[in-house]
């Protein structure tokens, strides 16, 4: 079973309001760099057993592309030494706007990144400004006109449905815009408000007004409709591709594949356990400069039951058969009271072998989740 490889850069120029990920402001060059050292021993000296080959490295963050390209080649250098990666291994980089150059692109690309994840959010600068993006929207269509001319042939949007103020024609023009450009792969999702984030606050304290989910939910119906209208397949609820171009790393995550995780905060998962680095960076740092290891949590996993909520995010759902192989269990006999429940609800349904989320159950996807966690 090939495995991933996942990175975590924890540095932005700026913290957005609605952020909850383990992140830090980019203060001092120094200190990126030391945490680069750090990063790159963790993956020299990992422990890991699993030598199967790696298809995917993902930098992820924070921001990825603040890192200059010494930096950037000193841990690709790391984990393939470390690590089996393959000849045509897909190589993400997480880039946000009026982050990069076309000399850094282009001495990425030399470096073997070959997908590049670009944090558009949103065309509308009110909202940037609102959300503490840190750029304007031509920043945007700037850095995606510099990945094209830098040979990025696979491109992936991230954009956000239920903004504060967003309107449904709001958001129809977002999708018109980067449907337009065009990007690859396209990640859409639906705000989350994370307690003890500014925009929380301002949530709670009324500067800002609540989540409308009636709204949001007339929001992703629409975002179906459009894409799949412009040739992008829907293959998981939150990511469209056009053909060919389905996320490899972020899959291995719904399908159950060794990803292991490196920097701080990351998670990894080994086929049997799930196990995390330290969340604050100066003391991911510490650790890994004194013990090499900054692991703080390892527990096992219900891989079945994961294998199953998992699994139905994406559009070819569960495959039934598989499942009795891989946990020697009849899921419909293990959960039949819910499954019949749910497909009564008109949430799932059971067809040629597979069981799968319907339209209506993509829409209350967690509730759907629930009955199987």
């Amino acid at each position: 079973m090939a495995a991933g490889v996942y990175l975590h850069i924890p540095f932005c120029k700026s913290r957005c309001s609605y952020c909850d990920f383990a992140t830090d402001v980019y203060r001092s060059a120094a200190g990126v760099e030391r945490y680069v050292e750090a990063l790159a021993s963790e993956i020299q000296n990992s422990k890991v057993e699993n030598q199967d080959p790696v298809e995917t490295v993902y930098f992820g963050g924070g921001t990825p592309s603040l890192l200059v390209p010494r930096q950037v080649e000193k841990i690709i250098t790391a984990v393939r030494e470390r690590f089996d990666v393959i000849s045509d291994a897909e190589i993400t980089m997480e880039m946000n706007p009026a982050t990069v150059t076309a000399g850094t692109l282009s001495a990425y690309r030399e470096l073997g990144v070959n997908r590049a994840s670009f944090g558009v959010q949103t065309f509308d600068d009110r909202a940037l400004r609102l959300l503490a993006r840190g750029h304007d929207a031509n920043d945007a269509r700037e850095t995606f006109r510099l990945l094209r001319e830098a040979g990025f042939a696979n491109i992936s949007f991230d954009l956000i449905a239920g903004l504060p103020g967003q309107t449904l024609h709001d958001w129809e023009r977002n999708l018109e815009e980067a449907i337009a450009m065009p990007p690859d792969h396209i990640s859409l999702y639906l705000l989350e408000v994370h307690e003890g984030t500014p925009l929380a606050e301002q949530i709670r304290s009324k500067r800002q007004p609540e989540p409308d989910d009636v709204l949001a939910a007339e929001m992703y119906e629409l975002m179906l409709e459009r894409l799949a209208a412009t040739g992008y397949e829907q293959y998981e609820i939150s990511n469209f591709a056009m053909p060919g171009f389905e996320a490899r790393h972020n899959s291995k995550y719904w399908t159950l594949d060794p990803v292991y995780g490196f920097g701080v905060s990351a998670h990894s998962f080994d086929g049997r356990e799930r196990y995390a680095n330290e969340r604050d960076t100066a003391k991911y740092v510490s650790a890994i400069e004194s013990s090499g290891s900054a692991e703080v949590m390892r527990e096992n996993t219900d891989a079945a039951s994961e294998y199953v909520f998992l699994g139905l995010r994406l559009e070819k759902g569960v495959v039934l058969e598989v499942y009795r192989e891989r946990f020697q269990r009849n899921l419909l006999d293990q959960y039949g009271t819910e499954v019949d429940e749910l497909r009564n609800a008109g949430l799932i349904e059971i067809a040629d072998g597979r069981m799968k989320l319907t339209r209506k159950g993509k829409l209350f996807s967690n509730e759907v989740f629930q009955v199987f966690i």
